[in-house]
């Protein structure tokens, strides 16, 4: 069969578009003028938004399989950001990214669902499980800066306990409040206003949030007795990880109490976002990206920093080696149960299957981080839009005009273009790039003159 050529040619001019539009956002943000910034910012937002909803006749600027695309980029960008924050940026090697991403897919798709047939459970649930939760963390953390020198395992026994109670008093009083709002939502035939087509956009994004919460709080357990062992061993427990959570997965119907989630056979029916799909999508990983940002160009962000160059000098000067390795992973896990999240509720498919977070697949954000460059979020930004568009989606398509299985030799071509990007330029794409408003900040030198009259103005 031959290949199309059109679509191949329309397929680059789109991927380098993207590029583009990537790098002008990255200029925008970086510019000294706020409201060139803000002016910016809603233009890059309109031109997506515009392309997706254009239509004249059959001619469409994105079509559903590019919005398809666009969102799963966006979503991968998100949990890719978050593995070079805990690899990248902290050092640690972390196979379990794919794990935490699946969790707030999974949370954020229970959610939306249980709403959508008049169950408020869900959300209120995961609510008031998610602020008792983080009440335990805080409240045992300030009890564990008094009790010096007590063991981690000990520790983590606390928190699990403290886990427990939060999920036990949420399940309690979201039983108690259900029957106060379940006659809002009415029935199927007649329903109510919580049921309603603009409760279900409010809904949406705490799902979403809900699910990155989840997957954090879920990091934050998991991660302060891993984070003990070294970064080799920490690799291979986060793999352990998320094996453990493809099971659950596949397992939701009969080991956990979701029925709706269907196991194996994957979970039907999620609602999907319709017209604020772009919206959201666009401002959670605009979020992603400025929050990343303006914390690694802070002292938290330079702490994080250390540990990966050397960890001796690091708990030499004072800083806190655990605690910093805790809290990459905790938002590294963050940033991939909101993309999780996103990418569930807006890809069009209202499907979702534990075999797309299977043992293979898991390894796309390590290699879309490598590809990019560890520690540049240029690099990965730009990588996570390249990876989609390019491998998944035009390689994709053209492997199967050459035949029904050819689209499986992508699996082969993917080490193969990483071993050859190892042997070539082993530090990524872009390096240490960045682009815009991702460089790092130029701190101007003191001047001869500030440095002379800095002692007398001292003795004034």
């Amino acid at each position: 069969m031959q290949l199309n050529l059109g679509f191949l040619v329309l397929s680059i001019i789109k991927i380098t578009a993207i590029l583009v539009y990537v790098y002008l956002l990255m200029a925008v943000l970086g510019h000294s003028s706020k409201w060139v910034k803000v002016a910016g910012v809603v233009a890059a937002f309109a031109v997506v938004q515009f392309a997706l909803s254009f239509q004249s006749g059959n001619v469409r600027i994105l079509n559903d399989f590019d919005r398809g695309l666009l969102f799963q980029a966006a979503a991968m960008t998100m949990c890719a950001l978050g593995l070079n924050l805990i690899y990248g940026f902290n050092g640690q090697f972390s196979l379990g990214q794919w794990g935490f991403y699946g969790i707030g897919a999974y949370v954020a798709a229970d959610v939306a669902y249980r709403w959508k047939v008049g169950d408020g459970r869900g959300l209120l649930v995961l609510l008031l499980g998610v602020i008792f939760f983080g009440i335990v963390i805080w409240g045992i953390g300030r009890l564990l800066t008094r009790l010096k020198g007590m063991p981690v395992l000990s520790q983590f026994t606390l928190y699990l306990i403290g886990a427990f109670l939060a999920g036990l008093l949420a399940v309690v009083i979201a039983n108690a409040i259900n029957p106060l709002i379940a006659p809002l939502f009415g029935t199927a035939a007649l329903p109510g206003p919580l049921r309603s087509e603009a409760a279900m956009q409010v809904v949406f994004p705490i799902a979403i949030v809900l699910g990155g919460a989840m997957a954090a709080e879920t990091a934050f357990l998991f991660g302060l007795p891993v984070l003990m062992l070294g970064s080799d061993y920490f690799g291979i427990a986060t793999l352990g990880f998320s094996i453990v959570i493809n099971a659950l997965m596949l397992n939701s119907d009969t080991i956990l109490p979701f029925p709706e989630m269907r196991g194996g056979q994957g979970m039907l029916d999620i609602p999907q976002m319709g017209v604020t799909a772009w919206f959201w999508g666009f401002v959670f990983m605009l979020l992603v990206i400025i929050f990343m940002r303006n914390l690694l160009h802070s002292s938290g962000g330079r702490a994080i920093l250390s540990v990966r160059e050397d960890e001796t000098a690091a708990k030499a000067m004072g800083i806190d080696i655990a605690s910093q390795k805790l809290f990459a992973f905790v938002v590294g896990s963050l940033f991939a149960g909101i993309g999780g999240g996103l990418y569930v509720l807006t890809t069009g498919t209202g499907f979702l299957s534990p075999g797309g977070f299977d043992f293979l697949t898991g390894f796309n954000p390590l290699i879309i981080v490598v590809f990019g460059g560890l520690g540049s979020m240029t690099g990965t930004i730009t990588a996570s839009f390249g990876w989609i568009f390019f491998l998944e989606g035009l390689l994709r398509v053209l492997l199967g005009q050459l035949g029904t299985e050819a689209p499986t030799w992508r699996f082969v071509l993917y080490p193969i273009a990483l071993l050859l990007l190892m042997l070539i330029r082993p530090q990524g794409l872009l390096g240490g790039k960045e682009w815009g408003f991702l460089r790092p900040v130029l701190v101007r030198p003191r001047s001869h003159e500030q440095t002379q009259s800095a002692p007398s103005t001292a003795g004034q």
